[in-house]
């Protein structure tokens, strides 16, 4: 009878599309998943994988015994990790990916409630500006906006990431405020660098009527990080175009000002991701609840939109 390890390491590699990848995710070496994968190919007498040095691909006995394993395999590894949670409890080491903004001011003061429900989940988070590979990199699950929706990942849309300009109330003082976005390119703008074009980003803003029009801000300065233009808005600089979950404490608190306040431009989707399987581990499915219902709780999908005025 196969072993969980040989099983394991064929489904992810097969998932990942690398040994590396998969010995990431098992904290194994390559070395031991190759092997293992190996061991398997030899007691079921088939070969599994076509290997090169720069690709795995499934053999089609490999792709029909991947799927009929599948589903049994994600339901005996949820039930294991279900049985070994201390008692009763969800339990281990949950890696999570965070936009850096919306995860310090939105999710990260979640964090002690959650604690407080399950005590033993090691939380192992990443914050970074970037969509990561879930897969390959060994996430249970990331929060953020712009992942390519690739075979075995879920997402489950939190709130729209609308864009708005903002800019301190020091620095509009005595200034003339614009009355739509065309107005916005007589005041000193904080543009944001594309890490994808290298170039300042541009938008084009839209109100509730559906009207369109672009918001040409001045390249006073030009940043590469939402963190970084919200301290630069801060400190009396100018004017940035921000999505609303990262400035919506200090809109609050009367830090910044919203200009044009019936203009947003729509950046898609903020949404939480995690690998699709026939049953979660029970760390990702209590992670996954929490949020969700916390958004829900606090209204944050309405407090977020932009289109709302």
């Amino acid at each position: 009878m196969e072993t969980l390890a040989n099983l394991e390491s064929f489904a992810r590699s097969a998932e990942a599309g690398s040994f590396s990848a998969a010995a990431r995710q098992l904290a194994l070496t390559p070395a031991a998943v190759s092997r293992n994968v190996a061991m398997l190919e030899r007691n079921l007498g088939v070969r599994l994988f076509q290997r090169s040095t720069r690709k795995l691909t499934l053999t089609e006995a490999g792709a029909q015994f991947l799927h009929a394993t599948g589903h049994h395999l994600a339901a005996l590894q949820t039930a294991i990790a279900d049985a070994s949670t201390e008692q009763g409890q969800p339990s281990g080491v949950l890696k999570v990916s965070l936009a850096p903004s919306i995860g310090i001011s939105h999710v990260l003061p979640l964090l002690p409630g959650f604690l407080q429900r399950y005590p033993h989940i090691q939380p192992d988070w990443h914050f970074e500006n970037r969509p990561v590979d879930l897969i390959a990199e060994g996430f249970d699950a990331a929060i953020g906006g712009g992942f390519a929706l690739s075979p075995g990942l879920v997402s489950r849309s939190l709130a729209p990431a609308h864009v708005v300009p903002v800019a301190s109330p020091g620095y509009l003082a005595g200034r003339s405020l614009p009355h739509d976005p065309a107005g916005l390119a007589a005041l000193d703008g904080i543009a944001m660098r594309s890490s994808r074009t290298g170039r300042a980003r541009q938008w084009t803003l839209r109100d509730a009527a559906g009207n369109e029009m672009n918001a040409p801000l001045r390249e006073t300065m030009v940043m590469n990080d939402p963190a970084a233009l919200r301290q630069a808005a801060l400190l009396g600089l100018g004017v940035a175009l921000l999505v609303v979950a990262d400035v919506l404490p200090w809109l609050e608190r009367g830090e910044l000002v919203r200009l044009v306040p019936q203009w947003y431009g729509d950046a898609g989707v903020i949404s939480i991701y995690y690998p699709s399987r026939h049953l979660m581990p029970a760390k990702t499915r209590a992670f996954v609840d929490h949020v969700v219902d916390a958004f829900a709780t606090q209204k944050l999908a309405r407090r977020f939109a932009g289109s709302l005025g």
